[in-house]
C-alpha cells in the first residue's frame, strides 16, 4: 500500500474522532430531549422579563387614542408595532417611547409584491417625491384614502 494512502486513512480516522469528541463535549444535555432542540431553552425563554406591555396598558393613558383608532383601517394593530416595546414607559410614563417616523410606516406600506393587492401600497419614488413626512398628510392613529 503506497504510504499517501496511509495518511489519508490516518487523516481521514483523525477528523471523525475530532468531530465525535467535539459534538460530545459541546452538545448540551438537553438537546434532543423533545427533538432536534435544547430542551432547557424553553425555561429560560419563559424566565425572561417581558418587554411588551399590550394593547390595555396603553389604555390607561391613552384611551382617546385606542378610541380613535378602533375606527380606524389601523385598528388591528398593536401600539407597539409602531412604538415599540413599551413595558418600560407603562411602568414609568417618564421614559418615552419611539417617536414615529417614515421608516416604520415604509416597512408596512412599501410597495412590495409579496403583499396581498388589497393591502395600501406606494411607490416610495413616485408617491413620496421626498417632501415632508408621511404623517404630515396621513395620520397614523387615523389613517386617510391617499386621494
Amino acid at each position: 500500500m503506497p504510504p499517501q494512502i496511509g495518511r489519508i486513512v490516518l487523516l481521514t480516522i483523525a477528523i471523525v474522532v475530532g468531530y465525535n469528541v467535539a459534538r460530545f463535549l459541546l452538545t448540551p444535555v438537553s438537546f434532543g430531549q423533545y427533538g432536534h432542540f435544547r430542551a432547557n431553552a424553553m425555561p429560560e425563554i419563559a424566565s425572561r422579563e417581558p418587554v411588551y406591555a399590550g394593547k390595555k396598558a396603553c389604555e390607561e393613558c391613552h384611551s382617546e387614542v385606542i378610541a380613535k383608532l378602533s375606527k380606524a383601517s389601523h385598528a388591528t394593530i398593536s401600539c407597539e408595532a409602531c412604538h415599540q416595546a413599551s413595558r418600560a414607559h407603562a411602568d414609568n410614563p417618564d421614559l418615552k417611547t419611539t417617536k414615529l417616523n417614515d421608516s416604520l410606516c415604509l416597512r408596512c406600506h412599501e410597495k412590495n409584491p409579496s403583499r396581498p393587492a388589497w393591502h395600501k401600497q406606494i411607490a416610495l419614488a413616485k408617491h413620496y417625491l421626498g417632501q415632508g413626512a408621511c404623517k404630515e398628510c396621513h395620520q397614523p392613529h387615523q389613517p386617510a384614502e391617499v386621494p
